[in-house]
């Protein structure tokens, strides 16, 4: 039972639903913005497209360099171009590449961002900002980053792929399985991080066997939409600690290690966060929900192993001392020997346990 919890809505506009790029120009309008800089990764050009023409005249040019884990170097390169542009605010279209870069140029710049997520990464929801330098992801929070508007129109994910979609869902997922057992959880959270797992795990299924599946589509951008909420109120925790670390400074595709990763995490987090456990058997409808999930992933074509996306054991102890180093909050202390074996575990793609 809660009895006393403290939670605070982040001041956000959502337009959702299939067809409502349309409004985009509108958006840009109401926040009193006049030319605006596209940003997305390179090989989007058919979204680029229908965000510039749903823009029209407010549209000021396109950065289309957007990187994973927002190098710092890309963000300087994305700010030189909307000053020589005189852009008063940016469109970032994709997924969480394009709006981190967004969040960046924000972070030190104060640039508005206006947020039109094609995956189900959820970064549109949250004040949350990384920046790799020298090899080493930074975070933090900082309300100027938050995208004052996002809009959410599942025809844009209908060209995701099916591989894809699964571990951007995946990553959906990994907050709402942070935020229900985070120091500062609440009943509001817990009942968005459950509704927005439930339609992921709902949805993923049906958009692996057809990903024209409109309705699935809609579905999963719902549940990304809360999980992304979810992490947006929350404080992050071990596992986003590590997949932070395994992409900054190995350079592991986010999504997938995400994917990969959150089983062992909640096994090992299981005995100091019951009340998490029993949220995710509600949703997976097992008793075993850490191996359910891994389950769940490799039935969808997901990878079975950090291995297989490029992590060698021999930089495993060279993550730990980074987590180690630089901690998040989690509801266990985990020592150096017990993430050694978690990561070991995740690089052979063994079963998750809470040892």
């Amino acid at each position: 039972m809660w009895n006393e919890f403290t939670y605070q809505a982040l001041p956000m506009r959502v337009a959702f639903g299939a067809g409502r790029l349309a409004v985009l120009g509108e958006e840009v309008e109401r926040l009193g913005l006049e030319r605006v800089l596209v940003l997305a990764t390179p090989g989007q050009e058919e979204h680029v497209r229908l965000v510039t023409d749903a823009l029209g005249r407010h549209t000021a040019g396109v950065f289309q360099e957007a990187r994973m884990h927002v190098p710092a170097e890309t963000a300087a390169a994305a700010w030189a171009t909307a000053r020589r542009l005189d852009a008063d605010g940016c469109v970032a279209v994709g997924g969480g590449s394009a709006i981190g870069l967004g969040k960046a140029v924000a972070l030190k710049h104060r640039l508005p961002v206006i947020a039109v997520p094609t995956t189900y990464a959820g970064s549109e929801m949250t004040p949350i900002w990384g920046l790799t330098e020298d090899g080493v992801k930074r975070t933090g929070r900082d309300a100027a980053v938050l995208p004052r508007s996002v809009v959410y129109d599942p025809e844009l994910t209908l060209t995701l792929p099916a591989t894809l979609s699964v571990t951007s869902g995946f990553n959906a997922l990994a907050h709402a399985v942070e935020g229900l057992y985070a120091p500062d959880a609440s009943p509001i959270v817990s009942l968005m991080a459950q509704d927005g797992a439930q339609a992921l795990v709902e949805a993923l299924p049906r958009i692996a066997k057809d990903g024209a599946d409109i309705e699935a589509r809609t579905r999963a951008l719902y549940g990304a939409w809360l999980c992304g909420a979810v992490l947006g109120a929350t404080t992050m925790s071990l596992h986003h600690k590590l997949c932070h670390v395994l992409g900054g400074s190995f350079d592991l595709p986010h999504a997938d290690v995400h994917t990969v990763v959150l089983p062992h995490v909640l096994a090992y987090n299981a005995p100091a966060a019951p009340r998490a456990v029993r949220a995710m058997e509600r949703v997976l409808d097992t008793h075993e929900p850490a191996t359910a999930l891994q389950d769940l992933a490799r039935s969808l074509g997901a990878s079975a192993s950090l291995a297989e996306i490029g992590m060698s054991e021999e930089n495993i102890q060279e993550a730990v001392r980074q987590v180690v180093a630089a901690p998040y909050s989690n509801p266990r202390t985990p020592t150096a020997d017990e993430l050694t074996g978690l990561l070991e575990r995740a690089v052979r793609g063994e079963r998750p346990t809470s040892g």
